[in-house]
C-alpha cells in the first residue's frame, strides 16, 4: 500500500491532481497503446508514479512505449510540483497513489515493498 508522508498536502492541491491526471492519462498520445500493454499484463502502475514493464523480457516496442509515457508524465509533474512550490517527489507519490487507485481491476501494481501484483 502507497503511504504519503504527512506533510499536511493541500486537499487543493489532491483534487487538482487528481483531476489533472483523469484529464491528462486518457489524452495521452499513446493512450491505446497503453491501455492494449496494461490489458496485456506487460505494463503496470509503479509507487513513484510512474509505469514499468511487468516483465524483464519486455520487448523494445514496450519499453519505447514506457519511455515516452514516463517522460511525459514527469514534465507534468514538475509543472505541477513548480506551480504549487512543492517537491517534484511529493507529486510523484500523490500521482501514485491517485492512479493506484484508478487502476482497473485485473491490472498490474507494483508497491514499493516488492514485486508484481494483480490489483
Amino acid at each position: 500500500m502507497i503511504t504519503v508522508e504527512n506533510k499536511q498536502p493541500k486537499i487543493m492541491l489532491c483534487i487538482m491532481l487528481a483531476s489533472m491526471l483523469a484529464m491528462y492519462v486518457p489524452m495521452s498520445v499513446h493512450a491505446d497503446a497503453l491501455d492494449d500493454a496494461k490489458n496485456a499484463l506487460q505494463v503496470g502502475e509503479q509507487w513513484d508514479g510512474y509505469i514499468g514493464a511487468v516483465s524483464s523480457s519486455a520487448g523494445a516496442d514496450i519499453l519505447a512505449l514506457i519511455s515516452e509515457v514516463n517522460a511525459k508524465r514527469r514534465a507534468r509533474y514538475s509543472q505541477i510540483a513548480s506551480k504549487n512550490n512543492i517537491s517534484l517527489s511529493d507529486v510523484e507519490i500523490l500521482a501514485a497513489k491517485k492512479t493506484f487507485e484508478l487502476t482497473k481491476a485485473g491490472h498490474m501494481l507494483k508497491a514499493q515493498s516488492g514485486g508484481w501484483q494483480k490489483k
